[in-house]
């Protein structure tokens, strides 16, 4: 398997866009200068801070790190340590001098099988593999004078995604589901004794409650998650069982695209609504679903006052107007469609398409003109046109 092909979609076309916004570039462009001068002194810093794990002080750590380096393969020396420290955590240092430095706390070791180290081990070379140091997401983050809003929600958005990259990495060296699973509960519990009995199914259903805290709340998310640089726990076990169980990993498992889909699902606990958030895929989708909804009503010819009802709770009170030029919108749903596709990943659009349907059920069913207009519009944003049935069949409410 190579390891390249099991990179997060979202965690890669969200560095490209990074890669290129002026902000990032300039901080990129004032660390080179800085190394430019020498390096940072991090070998040195380890070396006097903390204890260099040999061959011959921890054998079977350093068979798991030459196992995992092979299978993700990692082209560049690496050095293991271990720190004093409580706390459950391991990191992979941005390589300096020609090496690679990953560092576990003595908790993790103490606390962790061998299943479970290992996937350790692969997450954090998987950070590697995927140049996610190229992007330094803290220094942006901390930076003085702040970023603005914008750019500091596409940096967590794209961190979390990073985490799922180095996630599968790490899964992908093990290839036990249940070890997985048991590393990501210990982190987030620190939990390590019988008194507690791993549970997976019941782990996995948090996923399912924090849901439903948030529908009670009239929320998609909560803001306060928005800015968070890891994904919670059980969201990413879920991820991991969506991977595990897709066909990059599994004979006949469901296609890649249906994995990323859920993925994205999933992460709609973590990151505002498109109908919230101002990137530019979130206001090209906008633009493309206020069009799109009146072009879908309107596609018998009259639009009445249940539709008109369903797209002012969508959009806001007073938003319809019988000013609105409905032909000219429809005429330039192309457009607006193209300017999705270059912004969006397929699972979005889907996603998009999945609210249309929704609001085309306004009278209890779409009617025919209306269902056609549907299929239009998914050919348009290069979705499959299953997804129109299965919306329209499905018992669901607006994202």
């Amino acid at each position: 398997m190579d390891p390249q092909k099991i990179r997060s979609q979202q965690d890669e076309t969200i560095f490209t866009a990074l890669l290129e916004h002026p902000a990032v570039q300039q901080v990129i462009e004032k660390i080179a200068r800085q190394e430019m001068q020498g390096p940072n002194g991090t070998r040195r810093r380890l070396l006097a801070t903390a204890v260099k794990l040999s061959k011959n002080m921890a054998p079977t750590l350093n068979k798991i790190a030459q196992d995992c380096i092979e299978k993700l393969e990692v082209d560049i020396p690496t050095e293991l340590y271990a720190y004093n420290s409580a706390q459950f955590n391991a990191a992979c240092v941005k390589p300096e001098e020609g090496k690679l430095f990953i560092m576990f706390s003595s908790a993790l070791l103490d606390a962790f099988d061998n299943d479970e180290l290992r996937f350790v081990m692969g997450h954090e070379l998987g950070h590697f593999i995927y140049h996610h140091h190229d992007i330094p997401v803290g220094y942006l983050l901390r930076g003085s004078p702040p970023i603005a809003p914008g750019l500091a929600l596409q940096l967590t958005s794209w961190s979390r995604y990073a985490e799922f990259s180095a996630d599968r990495a790490g899964a992908l060296c093990v290839n036990k589901l249940d070890a997985v699973a048991r590393s990501l509960f210990k982190l987030a519990s620190g939990v390590t004794s019988a008194v507690v009995q791993f549970n997976l199914n019941d782990f996995l259903q948090q996923v399912d409650e924090m849901r439903l805290e948030d529908a009670q709340a009239g929320l998609q998310s909560s803001p306060q998650d928005w800015f968070m640089t890891h994904p919670f726990s059980p969201l990413r076990v879920k991820a991991l069982q969506l991977f595990h169980r897709s066909e990059l990993m599994a004979k006949n498992g469901i296609s890649t695209l249906a994995m990323e889909t859920g993925i994205e699902g999933l992460m709609g606990l973590m990151e505002p609504s498109y109908l919230e958030a101002k990137t530019e895929g979130d206001k090209a989708m906008r633009h493309m679903l206020f069009a799109a909804a009146l072009a879908v009503a309107n596609a018998d010819g009259n639009i009445s006052s249940a539709e008109i009802d369903v797209f002012e709770k969508f959009f806001g009170q007073y938003q319809y107007h019988e000013k609105l030029d409905i032909d000219k919108l429809t005429a330039r749903l192309p457009v607006r469609a193209q300017r999705v596709i270059e912004h969006t990943s397929v699972a979005k659009r889907m996603q998009l398409m999945h609210d249309l349907c929704v609001m085309a059920r306004a009278e209890g069913k779409a009617a025919g003109p209306a269902i056609g207009q549907l299929h239009a519009i998914a050919h348009l944003l290069e979705v499959p046109g299953l997804i129109v049935e299965q919306a329209l069949c499905s018992n669901t409410e607006l994202d």
